[in-house]
């Protein structure tokens, strides 16, 4: 597979780039607190339906069944959803937290504890081992049928960080995940995640965190 360059280094939260962007010193404090009394993004307010809701992997899972009639980023099976369900609960308790804390660790501790920062950096290719064994026994480049879903998608915002979280090149990051690395890549190249990160960008510099 030919080399790309990684990206660029973000500031911390990826959870919030699954759903919205929020200056960080406003979700200590009111308003934002009186939707998330946890002061984390992300969270919404849906006028539709008089529903206050934190948590990226609760919105995904709401957004996926409010709006999504077509199906076009998820199923309507029984077994599909479930599926889906299944990796999005194993990206919220096992990509994000090892993730988050190896960020921690390894950017924002003052200290730097070299045993710490190997255990964290272990779980994240221990998380990319699992992955790769399920992309690998599939026919399907997907976690689940033979579609991207939501599922798939909510993967993406800490898998940008890899090369920063390990302190690797890109290609030293995939070390051992070759379909890991395709089915991010796949992701990351589509037009609509171009446009996304295009209104990041705008987002981030107008709040100053470029």
């Amino acid at each position: 597979m030919p080399a790309t360059n990684p990206p660029k280094p973000i500031p911390p939260g990826p959870n919030s780039w699954k759903i919205e962007s929020l200056s960080f010193p406003d979700v200590k404090k009111k308003p934002f607190i009186d939707v998330n009394p946890n002061g984390r993004v992300p969270a919404i307010e849906d006028l539709n339906t008089d529903l206050t809701l934190w948590g990226s992997g609760a919105i995904l899972q709401y957004i996926v069944e409010r709006y999504d009639a077509e199906h076009r980023v998820s199923y309507e099976g029984v077994k599909e959803r479930h599926l889906s369900s299944q990796y999005l609960h194993f990206q919220m308790s096992g990509q994000g937290p090892y993730y988050s804390q190896a960020s921690w660790f390894q950017v924002m501790h003052p200290d730097k504890i070299p045993s710490v920062i190997e255990r964290y950096a272990n779980e994240i290719k221990r998380v990319l081992g699992v992955l790769e064994g399920v992309l690998a026994a599939k026919k399907s480049q997907w976690l689940v049928g033979d579609k991207m879903t939501f599922a798939d998608m909510a993967f993406v915002p800490w898998d940008l960080r890899l090369s920063e979280l390990l302190l690797q090149s890109w290609d030293e990051v995939w070390d051992g995940a070759p379909h890991v690395r395709a089915w991010h890549e796949s992701m990351v190249n589509l037009p609509s995640w171009k446009r996304s990160m295009d209104i990041r960008a705008r987002l981030l510099d107008e709040q100053g965190l470029q």
